[in-house]
């Protein structure tokens, strides 16, 4: 009898493997043919989920990217502005360029956050932030 392969889904990852489903996440979004498709980014949302809760930081930088930058519901932007928040404060450098993006846009327009964020991620050698941080005006 032939053995059935399942597909990987969020739901048959096994749960104690967190490490495991964020490494799969992590790498179904930074591939160039998957990690633009909308199904690709749902399910590395679910497999990021848990290690997020768990206080991991790129889980929570990744998870909250995602939330702010592919969902269209402002509960799942608020969800992903706090974990951005979370992993910004543990000093990733990622969460802290998002967050100094997003607070620069005119949805947001915090230029003093925006400053903030985007001062750590160049003090940790971002170009894109200092780029950014180039544009803001002199008063933020």
């Amino acid at each position: 009898m032939k053995s059935r392969v399942l597909p990987v889904t969020a739901h048959n990852l096994p749960s104690e493997h967190p490490r495991l489903s964020m490494r799969l996440a992590l790498w179904l979004l930074e591939s160039p043919r998957l990690g633009h498709s909308a199904s690709i980014k749902r399910l590395a949302g679910r497999l990021l989920k848990q290690p997020a809760r768990q206080g991991v930081v790129v889980a929570q930088s990744r998870l909250g990217q995602l939330l702010c930058r592919d969902c269209g519901n402002a509960r799942d932007r608020r969800i992903g502005l706090e974990l951005l928040r979370q992993a910004a404060r543990s000093g990733d450098a990622r969460a802290q360029l998002e967050l100094g993006r997003l607070y620069s846009q005119p949805r947001q327009r915090e230029p003093q956050q925006a400053r903030h964020w985007l001062e750590l991620a160049a003090a940790q050698g971002s170009h894109e932030a200092a780029r950014l941080l180039g544009r803001l005006p002199k008063s933020a």
